[in-house]
């Protein structure tokens, strides 16, 4: 099963490239290759289909997109990796709950390279360290492929988050990457990041459901 294809879009706006992953999806063909797309965002709340306004506890002047993935208000900005997956599953023989499996395990192994100790909780999909969530996930499956993806926050203000219940839920912590590991020095770009995690998805992706 071929890898899917790393695009690297560095800093972009939010609304543009939901737009590129709607057109992407909608044009795509039986032969088109899956893609990985990394980038991190200018601040952006978004909302998902299932948002209900009450989430938004705040207005503190960052604007909130309504989007079309499951679940509620996350918030993205500089210093959180964000990768979205664009996939054929039925090409690649995946459930839905096969890849998000897949993801969030990508998502625990690359911390685990960072001597972060994390976890998955049933019924709420991300990553978590501790009580703490670390990684949010949301996905679109549209004609058997899907859209949007992951975040992982790595050393980031996390300031907005006081202004959100974050994927729905009142009072939930967040952290990142720099505030857990022992390894972190400083310094180290959300980028670099990002390709070590975009490697796990890699191997993540290389086997069917069974």
């Amino acid at each position: 099963m071929n890898a899917p294809l790393l695009r690297e879009l560095g800093r972009v706006d939010y609304a543009p490239t939901f737009a590129a992953m709607q057109d992407f999806t909608a044009t795509r063909g039986a032969d088109t290759a899956d893609e990985l797309w990394l980038c991190e965002h200018p601040p952006v709340f978004t909302q998902g289909l299932s948002g209900r306004p009450e989430h938004l506890l705040a207005d503190i002047g960052i604007p909130v997109v309504q989007i079309d993935r499951g679940g509620q208000i996350t918030y993205h900005g500089p210093g959180q990796v964000v990768i979205y997956l664009l996939l054929d599953l039925r090409r690649r023989g995946y459930s839905v709950r096969g890849l998000v499996h897949r993801i969030e395990q990508a998502v625990i192994d690359l911390l685990a390279d960072y001597e972060v100790s994390a976890e998955r909780r049933e019924g709420a999909p991300g990553v978590y360290v501790g009580a703490a969530k670390i990684a949010a996930l949301g996905l679109r499956i549209k004609h058997g492929c899907s859209y949007h993806g992951v975040s992982l926050n790595i050393d980031m203000d996390l300031a907005p988050y006081a202004a959100i219940n974050p994927c729905g839920y009142a009072g939930m912590a967040v952290t990142q990457l720099s505030a857990c590991s022992p390894q972190w020095r400083g310094g180290t770009e959300a980028a670099i990041v990002g390709r070590q995690l975009a490697g796990h998805l890699a191997r993540q992706l290389e086997t069917s459901d069974t």
